[in-house]
């Protein structure tokens, strides 16, 4: 049975726990808006075609902050054709998905789902096929109270008050070749810098994301960052970042280690910031915005919901990479959070891709129910209960052998201790395929009194690793009981089944 020991120092702290770390993404791709979160005429829909049921999930699961309206599709896109008269709203091509945008649903309707469904609005800007001009008119539009062109164009259009949008993306991808108006580090780093200036002539109290390297893969990686940074370090607050994985091979084992990868690209581009902060004798610090992350099937599902392999037609709304998440999934993307709240010092904010049904938590179909992925249950606890401190945890483990990553350790974790509260919540995956996992925990400077509770997913009985919900089977995975767990003269004691994610919380006397 591997063995893991944790030691918790109530002094030793990474930093505040980022409540935009639980962010969320809503893009016009496939199925994300149109019978996602938007549906006019469905038995749970509300006057504004929001779909109550799907609203319901997204408020248990807890998103804190939504970026939209993408991704690709927002290097093409026009804003404009989002706001006024549905009616009267035009019928545009996209060019990211080769699909047909309707725009019925636009910057107002996604202002107020968000305000229904309780998150902060991330905003992204065109800067592949527009630029300064169209940036700067779209933050008059969304937040100058009044008497100028735009800001009275949305009083008219039924937003007397401002929408108040505080957090912008300056672009996305704009590395790739695949994107729209794809830019050298040189000509995007010049765009960002002035883009920004103009947005802050209208409103200075904008914080602003530069767009990052698409993936560590690119042969643009670290250069790209450098370079932007260089040009923009003073006119924005944080860098994004974007990672997609999948198990390749059936190399479980490498997979399930994927945060070992995800650990070390967040720490590369820190670097790179802190490098270039250091070469310009810059005061401030600009952090990182890891507005795309989860687990993607890019590779070996031959379907037609594939975006290179759809048809070449012109279609509303398809449906476009909706994975189906199995338990070990599940457990990967425990770790993928894991790994945000280690490096919450730098990483304020993260999007997990997308909310529902592209490549998503929640899931729901046309006139149909909705229901929660595998993955929806680490993402729903851990931004529940990761408040106050995030703890710097020393972890000694036991060690798996891997393909990818060499040897890792078989027990992955996280905490934090909310002091108000008196609890800390504690996070936990065994990586291993085929054994059960003892953990101990010892906690110095904080009195454990109780377990308050103790929650785990793994492998259903009857099932396997693959499991995954489904619109047949909703409820065959999900957080159960931890039994085994408990406390022993201070020392907790827990064992976890093998491919597991579970979440401990621990009642702490206050001193």
């Amino acid at each position: 049975m591997p063995r893991a020991r944790i030691v918790i120092d109530r002094d030793f702290t990474v930093g505040d726990v980022p409540r935009r770390l639980f962010g969320s993404f809503v893009e016009h791709m496939g199925r994300c808006v149109y019978t996602g979160i938007f549906e006019p005429g469905h038995p749970q829909a509300d006057e504004r075609g929001f779909r109550r049921d799907v609203l319901a999930l997204v408020k248990e699961m807890g998103p804190t902050v939504v970026r939209y309206p993408g991704g690709n599709f927002v290097s093409g896109y026009l804003w404009e054709d989002g706001v006024g008269p549905v009616a009267d709203r035009p019928r545009r091509l996209d060019g990211a998905w080769h699909t047909v945008e309707t725009n019925a649903f636009g910057l107002h309707e996604f202002v107020d789902w968000a305000r229904e469904a309780d998150v902060e609005v991330m905003q992204a800007v065109n800067l592949g096929t527009r630029g300064v001009e169209e940036a700067r008119a779209l933050v008059e539009y969304s937040n100058h109270p009044g008497g100028t062109y735009w800001s009275d164009l949305r009083r008219r259009n039924g937003a007397e008050k401002p929408f108040d949008i505080r957090l912008w993306c300056l672009g996305n991808e704009l590395d790739g070749p695949w994107q729209i108006g794809h830019k050298t580090a040189h000509e995007y780093g010049r765009l960002a810098q002035e883009t920004a200036k103009a947005m802050r002539f209208v409103d200075r109290d904008l914080e602003l994301v530069a767009v990052g390297s698409s993936n560590r893969q690119m042969p643009t990686f670290g250069s790209w960052e450098h370079t932007v940074l260089t040009h923009a370090y003073d006119e924005v607050d944080y860098i994004s970042m974007h990672a997609y994985y999948q198990e390749r091979d059936e190399d479980a084992a490498s997979f399930l280690a994927e945060a070992v990868d995800m650990d070390a690209f967040i720490e590369g581009v820190v670097s790179t910031i802190d490098a270039v902060k250091a070469a310009g004798k810059h005061r401030k610090q600009v952090d990182i915005s890891f507005d795309e992350w989860n687990v993607w099937y890019q590779e070996g599902l031959q379907t037609e919901d594939q975006p290179h392999l759809v048809a070449r037609q012109w279609r509303e709304h398809p449906r476009l990479i909706e994975d189906t998440y199995s338990v070990t999934d599940a457990v990967v993307v425990g770790t993928f959070l894991h790994s945000l709240l280690r490096h919450g010092d730098r990483v304020r904010i993260a999007n997990q891709a997308q909310l529902v049904n592209v490549i998503a938590p929640i899931r729901s179909e046309e006139n149909g129910p909705a229901w929660r992925q595998t993955i929806f249950w680490p993402f729903a606890r851990i931004a529940h209960l990761a408040r106050g401190r995030i703890l710097r945890l020393a972890v000694d483990s036991a060690q798996i052998p891997t393909v990818k990553f060499g040897d890792v350790d078989a027990v992955d974790a996280a905490a934090t201790w909310d002091e108000q509260t008196g609890e800390v919540a504690l996070f936990l995956a065994n990586r291993s395929l085929d054994e059960h996992a003892e953990v101990t925990l010892e906690l110095r400077g904080l009195d454990v009194t109780d377990v308050k509770d103790a929650e785990v997913l793994t492998v259903p009985e009857g099932g396997d690793r693959h499991t995954a919900n489904t619109e047949q089977a909703p409820e065959s995975v999900g957080l159960v009981p931890l039994r085994a767990v408990g406390i022993d003269d201070g020392v907790l004691r827990a064992t976890l089944p093998p491919v597991s994610w579970a979440v401990v919380r621990l009642g702490v006397a206050r001193s």
